[in-house]
């Protein structure tokens, strides 16, 4: 089927809530993909850092096949063995508590909702409030969508559930203010993904915990794109001083299957009874097995030290280009803000014809997310991609 048939039928079939970019990907390997026409492309996006180990690492599909041909699903009324571990190894790799899994990162983030507002209603709180930085995004099922002030903000999806609010990003002051007795839990991510890598300051996440602290809150982090590796330590809290009491997972956790998880440590891991909480499709056999292959590549010392040292690396490159202004970010998570007067979108769109894949999060950055697996020589290629493009558009 060529580009065209494909997009002809996703004009006529497909709801339309996403601008593709012009290009159907077909194949991938490591950290390249290929498309209909047989182009190859450097993935340093890494379909929204989902697939951090490489398209189709071979652990993986290794393990997703052996477990096909066993079982597929039976529900979660029965016990299955990749379940029980997977879940053995995020507890003891983290927390160290309880954990509930389910199909997405929206959708562990709705269970951390749930937990803290059962946690609050058992410490005699009738309207328990969750408070979020401004530019947090936690998901787009109501619950999560609730706790995400940008996209809350859209009317026309109204009314959103109420219990949420939200102060300015990096505000110690302003989060202080905001947590009282009526506070259930503070819900942020440790670095803003989807708002363009914007690291929270340890100031504001020190706030944070003392805070919850002192009002017997919950410190929920949403780590569901920084977590599995992300940033050179397993989790991103491991690089922070603080200890959060729930963390969310998904995104690079499956390695492409979909697959969330919330973990909540000791003080948290008893708040949900049965039948508080569930999910059909949450740990099925052949997503559990293909996340403890993810754990086992990922969860290694000398990769995680990889990521740190080839991050720094590939910031220091991107910095010396004209046309950057800044990088932010930690491990390979990478914003690239760029100089006043380059579009940023016309910049990602050059690339992806160039045969680089990015993400642009908003006008003035570009968002880089490439496989923890990758190595210099795919560094070195991708910041020449860049800089050959800024090139063209500082000329203009």
């Amino acid at each position: 089927m060529t580009l065209k048939e494909t997009q002809a039928l996703e004009e006529r079939y497909l709801m339309r809530t996403y601008k593709r970019a012009p290009v159907d990907f077909v194949r991938g390997e490591g950290p390249l993909l290929w498309d209909a026409a047989g182009n190859r492309y450097l993935d340093f996006l890494t379909g929204i850092s989902v697939c951090s180990v490489g398209h189709c690492h071979p652990q993986v599909v290794k393990a997703v096949h052996e477990q096909s041909h066993r079982l597929i699903h039976v529900s979660n009324l029965f016990y299955t063995e990749p379940m029980a571990r997977l879940a053995e190894r995020l507890a003891e790799s983290s927390l160290g508590g309880r954990v509930f899994f389910s199909n997405s990162g929206t959708e562990a983030n709705e269970c951390a909702i749930k937990i803290a507002r059962k946690h609050a209603h058992g410490r005699g709180i009738g309207e328990p409030e969750i408070v979020s930085f401004e530019h947090d995004f936690h998901g787009r099922t109501y619950g999560a969508l609730s706790a995400t002030p940008g996209l809350a903000a859209n009317e026309a999806l109204g009314p959103m559930l109420p219990g949420f609010r939200s102060v300015p990003r990096n505000d110690a002051a302003a989060l202080r203010e905001a947590v009282g007795e009526r506070t259930a839990a503070v819900l942020i991510e440790p670095i803003q993904g989807e708002a363009g890598v914007f690291p929270i300051s340890e100031e504001a996440l020190l706030a944070a915990r003392e805070a919850c602290d002192e009002a017997g809150a919950l410190l929920i982090f949403d780590e569901i794109q920084t977590g599995v590796g992300r940033t050179g330590s397993l989790w991103a809290y491991e690089q922070t001083p603080v200890r959060p009491d729930v963390i969310t997972s998904a995104k690079a956790l499956g390695g492409g299957f979909p697959i969330g998880a919330c973990i909540a440590g000791p003080e948290a891991a008893e708040v949900l009874e049965p039948g508080d909480h569930g999910s059909t499709f949450a740990a099925g056999p052949v997503a559990t097995a293909a996340a403890l292959a993810v754990l086992e590549i990922v969860d290694d010392p000398v990769l995680l030290r990889h990521v740190r040292e080839l991050g720094a690396y590939l910031r220091e490159k991107l910095e010396a280009l004209d046309g950057v202004a800044e990088t932010r970010g930690r491990g390979l998570m990478v914003g690239v803000g760029l100089a006043e007067g380059i579009d940023a979108a016309a910049v990602g769109a050059d690339l992806l014809d160039r045969g680089l894949v990015v993400n642009v999060p908003r006008p003035d950055t570009l968002r880089l997310l490439p496989p923890l697996v990758i190595d210099s020589d795919h560094v070195d290629l991708a910041v020449g991609l860049i800089e050959e493009s800024l090139l063209g558009f500082s000329q203009r």
